[in-house]
């Protein structure tokens, strides 16, 4: 079900700081490009309902964006908190016609169509930290989570902070847009930005990864990888190889949760 200004079903909402998409207006943009958007009020999370609707056989180019998700999730098991419509929430459907051990890219990738999209829109120097979480001035705005809920379909579900205030901030390290001085926080701009950016990353995965390796902060300084069931190691990230792993001292990690470290002396 979609809904928004005038549409059947809308809610009313009392901020007018942070309005309700303009649903019908994004449908009619975003189609020539092979989406197809659907907005809901509230959802538990965007990822569980677009990896529903893969496992029932439902076609690439499908985008769930949830004004309010009450259960939304990080990597690593962590939640994500958004107040309703203070950022942007949404899921994408692709079956991408990519080798399988290529597949552990498609959540980097879809952080550098974030990173770009901000860049162009917002005009904030958005960077990477290995995997997918996009950052600005050093600073957490968005995080990526994708999912394989069955063979040939992948979920890549996108939290980006838009109006998000210091006070509702998850953790001191999270930042928004608006804190962050964007030139705008229209989320319908910033929606059709990501969205046609991400399109134009898929289409050229060969360019896109070397696009992210230019563009991804952790490569070349001192890290901490905390790694899920395995002690921390901390090295120099020299590089992403060619299955998306982070190599840290000639080692590569295909998971983890970069820390950057400072430099002293």
């Amino acid at each position: 079900m979609s809904t928004g200004p005038g549409a059947p079903g809308a809610t009313a909402y009392g901020d007018l700081t942070r309005p309700p998409l303009r649903v019908r207006a994004l449908q009619r943009a975003l189609a020539p490009d092979g989406w197809r958007v659907e907005v809901l009020p509230a959802v538990g999370s965007t990822n569980a309902v677009v990896a529903e609707r893969a496992r029932a056989g439902e076609p690439a180019g499908l985008v769930v964006v949830a004004e309010s998700q009450t259960a939304g999730r990080g990597r690593l098991a962590r939640g994500w908190v958004s107040p309703p419509r203070a950022g942007l929430t949404l899921s994408v459907l692709v079956r991408p016609d990519l080798p399988p051990v290529r597949w552990p890219w498609l959540p980097l990738l879809a952080g550098l169509a974030v990173s770009t999209a901000v860049r162009e829109q917002a005009e904030i120097d958005a960077v990477l930290k290995w995997p997918n979480d996009v950052l600005v001035g050093g600073r957490k705005v968005c995080g990526v989570l994708a999912e394989v809920p069955q063979t040939g379909a992948a979920v890549l579900g996108i939290g980006l902070n838009v109006t998000t205030r210091e006070d509702e901030l998850p953790v001191p390290t999270a930042t928004s847009l608006a804190l962050a001085g964007a030139r705008t926080t229209d989320r319908d701009t910033l929606l059709r930005a990501v969205l046609r950016s991400l399109a134009a990353v898929l289409a050229d995965a060969d360019g896109s990864r070397a696009a992210y390796r230019e563009r991804c902060s952790s490569l070349g300084r001192r890290v901490r990888l905390e790694l899920p069931g395995s002690p921390a190691v901390e090295g120099v990230a020299e590089a992403v190889d060619d299955d998306g792993r982070l190599v840290v001292d000639g080692r590569a990690y295909g998971a983890g949760d970069v820390v950057h470290l400072r430099t002293t002396g």
